[in-house]
């Protein structure tokens, strides 16, 4: 299983990576922010994609991207049918955090972007950074569960 690398990409590209198409008005649409963009972050963004479908957006974003998804990460996903491999950190902008019903940050404080009118989740969950598979698959777990509970929220059934 190979980690992704980062395209070079910075606040002004990241933008492009953005499938804009996809936000829909009659959809919520959902941000999950973390400092690296490289392991918490990522698997939400791959849970949620993977249990909403079609009935909601979600997108993930890092205030310091790191250079590739932790493959730790990776492989804890994959544990579960989700590849999130083919990912790779990119910097949260304006755009996208305005663009978003929800903003979910998990670890990144003061970093994290704070617009008026935004609802805010903070999800406390530990750094998987340089942690085996095994230590990531609490987090893994925890994340899921969080992301369920969104869903149910946000009135979108969970596929799966």
């Amino acid at each position: 299983m190979r980690s992704s690398s980062k395209p070079s990409v910075t606040s002004s590209t990241a933008l492009s990576y953005i499938p804009w198409e996809t936000t829909m008005p009659d959809k919520p649409t959902v941000l999950f922010l973390c400092v690296h963009n490289a392991g918490r972050s990522q698997m939400a963004l791959g849970f949620f994609q993977h249990l909403a479908g079609d009935g909601a957006v979600a997108w993930s974003g890092g205030s310091e991207p790191a250079d590739e998804i932790n493959p730790s990460a990776i492989a804890a996903m994959a544990e579960r049918g989700i590849d999130i491999s083919r990912e790779f950190p990119k910097p949260w902008t304006q755009e996208t955090v305005q663009a978003a019903d929800v903003v979910i940050t998990m670890g990144c404080g003061d970093t994290c972007p704070v617009f008026p009118g935004k609802r805010y989740l903070d999800w406390q969950l530990d750094d998987p950074a340089g942690k085996s598979v095994e230590d990531v698959r609490p987090v893994r777990d925890e994340i899921e569960r969080r992301v369920r509970g969104l869903l149910e929220e946000l009135n979108v059934p969970a596929l799966g």
